[in-house]
């Protein structure tokens, strides 16, 4: 579903990230959020026995993994992505710092709130689910951050954010796949903003049909297949990984 977001935003960086394959420049935020999810997921797949300085070296160690290959793939840290006018130096570091917070955070808010993580009767558990079904007729997959167990029976979709972008689409594409693929019953799904350390206010999945959400995923597939890649020029521009490849936004 980031494919399809990312073609509705501009067909133009679609094509030249899934068509043409340019090579996007490095950012630490991207690190970041990956080595987020990997101490989370390990955290909780150790039924938050871990302590908050095992998880916030988790952290670190993927992090580090992360941007030392990346430094070394692009040596040159002035082509490197940031926020705002920061130095790449300085956001790398930040950014180390940032995240351990962050898990920290996550791991102070689990003990407290103590969300239940859904199990599978075979004992699978509701942490990065991979799920891949037909919606509009195109196949369709995306990789569930969690699914925790409502009061009432239901389950929620929780994808969780080191950043402030969000996605209702991606909730609502979610809540389809763990219907179609899993059979339970989905009302809600939030997000759990690692800024605040907090869960954001839940969104209304029950009303998500799957009829409106394929209908978009038919009309990108249809694009592509016809070689529609709409330039769509803008603030967001700022903040594209292949715009050095794009003469669009060098004009």
């Amino acid at each position: 579903m980031s494919q399809l977001e990312q073609y509705e935003k501009c067909g133009h960086q679609y094509y030249l990230r899934r068509v043409e394959r340019v090579k996007p420049r490095p950012a630490a935020w991207s690190y970041q959020g990956t080595a987020f999810h990997s101490a989370i997921e390990v955290y909780e797949r150790s039924g938050r026995q871990l302590g908050v300085g095992a998880v916030t070296e988790m952290f670190s160690d993927e992090y580090s993994s992360l941007t030392r290959r990346a430094m070394r793939e692009e040596p040159r840290l002035d082509r490197w992505m940031t926020a705002g006018r920061k130095a790449a130096v300085a956001d790398i570091e930040d950014r180390h710092t940032l995240g351990r917070e962050q898990a920290a955070a996550y791991v102070a808010w689990a003990q407290e709130k103590g969300p239940s993580i859904w199990k599978a009767p075979e004992g699978k558990l509701g942490i990065e689910l991979h799920l891949t079904a037909e919606i509009g007729g195109v196949t369709v997959q995306g990789y569930v951050d969690q699914l925790s167990v409502e009061p009432n029976g239901s389950v929620r979709v929780r994808d969780l954010k080191t950043g402030s972008m969000k996605s209702k689409f991606q909730l609502q594409t979610y809540g389809v796949l763990v219907r179609k693929v899993l059979g339970l019953d989905v009302r809600r799904g939030d997000w759990y903003m690692a800024k605040k350390g907090s869960l954001s206010r839940p969104v209304d999945l029950a009303q998500a049909r799957e009829e409106e959400i394929g209908q978009r995923f038919a009309e990108m597939d249809q694009g592509v297949k016809a070689g529609r890649f709409q330039v769509s020029p803008g603030f967001h521009c700022q903040f594209c990984d292949v715009s050095h490849s794009c003469s669009f936004f060098s004009s």
